[in-house]
C-alpha cells in the first residue's frame, strides 16, 4: 500500500512539473498556441496507436477516423488547410504528458471526460465528439448471456484506462468476483484474449466491436454483451494554459453538430453561404460577421471545418457506422440523442 501511495506521489510530481514547463514555456514566448501552430506550418495531434473508426492509418498509411477527422477540421480552421496535420499515435500511458508538455497542440484521441481527469491534470475538454460505455466481448461458444453470467471469469484489461475501475467497482457492487489480467497496450490484451487466455476482453463497447470486426478470424463466433458497465464520454483535449485555444476547440465541436441541425454538408456549404436566410447557419458561414473576432479568427473558420470534413453526421456516417455501430446516444438530440448544439450568437 505505502508503495502504492509512492508511485502515486510520483506520478502526479512528474504531471505537476510537465505541466509547469509547459506552460512556462508558452508564457516566455508571449505566443499563444494559434501562433505557434501558424508559426510551424502544421497541426500536431495526438491520436490513438490504431483503433478503426477513430483513428487508424489506410493501407495507404493515410490516417482515417472520427477524431482524426477533428484534427483535419481544426487545422483547416487555423491553417486553411486540412492535411497541414502532423498524426502522432500515443498510447494510453502517452496521452497526457505529451499535451501537458506540449509536444502535440491537441490529443484527439478516444479519451473519457472525468472529474478526476478534468481538474487535476491541468487539460480542459472541450466538449463530447462520441458517447461510448464499456462493454465485454466474449465467445459466443461461452454461451454468456450478460455480465452477470461472467462470475470467476478471466478478464484481460489494459492498464491505464478508466475500464481498470470500472470493472471492480460493478463486480464488487454485484456480489461477484473475477480475475483480472492486465496488459499494457491493447493489441498484447486483444491477442491474449483471441488466443484463449481471457474469457473476455472489456474496454469501450466501439473499440470492442471494432476489435471484433477488424481482428476476429471469424466474426460471427464472438459477441459483444448488451450491458454497458459506465458512461465513456469521449472528447478532444487542450491543455488549460490558453483560454483562446480551448474555446477554438469548443466551438469547432459545436459547429460541426450545429451544421447537421441545419443540414449543412461537405456538399452544399458554398450554396448555402449564398442562398440562406436563416441567421444562425449565416453566423456559422462567415455571412454575418462578428463569430469570428470572438476567438481571434477570421469569419470563414466555420465554413473551412465544414468544407473540409463536412458535419458530424457525415464523420459518423464515414467512419462509425461501417462497423455497424448504431448512432443511439450520438444521434442529435431532436432524434433521441445527446448531442447538442451550443447557440451560435
Amino acid at each position: 500500500m505505502l508503495l502504492g501511495c509512492f508511485r502515486s506521489d510520483r506520478l502526479l510530481l512528474g504531471l505537476v512539473i510537465a505541466l509547469s514547463v509547459a506552460a512556462s514555456a508558452l508564457a516566455q514566448s508571449g505566443k499563444t498556441t494559434v501562433d505557434l501552430v501558424r508559426e510551424r506550418g502544421v497541426l500536431r495531434c495526438a491520436v490513438h496507436t490504431g483503433f478503426a473508426g477513430m483513428s487508424a492509418p489506410d493501407s495507404n498509411g493515410q490516417w482515417k477516423g472520427l477524431f482524426v477527422d477533428y484534427c483535419r477540421a481544426l487545422a483547416a480552421v487555423i491553417l486553411e488547410d486540412p492535411d497541414k496535420v502532423r498524426f502522432i499515435p500515443v498510447s494510453s500511458q502517452q496521452r497526457f504528458t505529451v499535451l501537458q508538455t506540449g509536444e502535440v497542440d491537441v490529443l484527439s484521441r478516444t479519451t473519457s471526460w472525468t472529474l478526476s481527469r478534468d481538474s487535476s491534470l491541468g487539460l480542459n475538454f472541450t466538449g463530447v465528439l462520441f458517447f461510448d460505455g464499456q462493454g465485454f466481448l466474449v465467445p459466443a461458444s461461452l454461451g454468456v448471456q450478460s455480465v452477470n453470467d461472467l462470475d470467476g471469469a478471466t478478464i484481460c484489461i489494459k492498464s491505464g484506462t478508466t475500464a481498470e475501475l470500472n470493472t471492480a467497482e460493478y463486480f464488487a457492487a454485484a456480489g461477484l468476483k473475477f480475475r483480472p489480467v492486465v496488459f499494457q497496450g491493447s493489441e498484447e490484451a486483444k491477442l491474449a484474449f483471441f488466443s484463449g487466455r481471457c474469457d473476455a476482453l472489456t474496454t469501450d463497447a466501439s473499440v470492442l466491436t471494432s476489435v471484433r470486426i477488424a481482428d476476429a478470424e471469424r466474426p460471427e463466433d464472438y459477441v459483444v454483451l448488451p450491458e454497458r458497465l459506465s458512461k465513456e464520454p469521449l472528447s478532444p483535449t487542450v491543455r488549460s494554459d490558453d483560454d483562446q485555444w480551448f474555446d477554438i476547440n469548443k466551438w469547432l465541436l459545436t459547429v460541426l453538430i450545429a451544421a447537421e441541425e441545419h443540414g449543412i454538408t461537405q456538399s452544399n456549404v458554398a450554396t448555402l453561404k449564398d442562398t440562406s436566410a436563416n441567421a444562425e447557419v449565416q453566423r456559422i458561414l462567415g455571412v454575418k460577421p462578428g463569430m469570428g473576432r470572438a476567438l481571434g479568427l477570421d469569419d470563414n473558420w466555420g465554413y473551412r471545418a465544414i468544407e473540409a470534413v463536412g458535419n458530424y453526421e457525415e464523420l459518423y456516417e464515414r467512419h462509425i457506422a461501417p462497423l455497424g455501430i448504431e448512432r443511439g446516444q450520438n444521434h442529435l438530440y431532436t432524434e433521441g440523442g445527446l448531442m447538442y448544439p451550443l447557440p451560435i450568437r
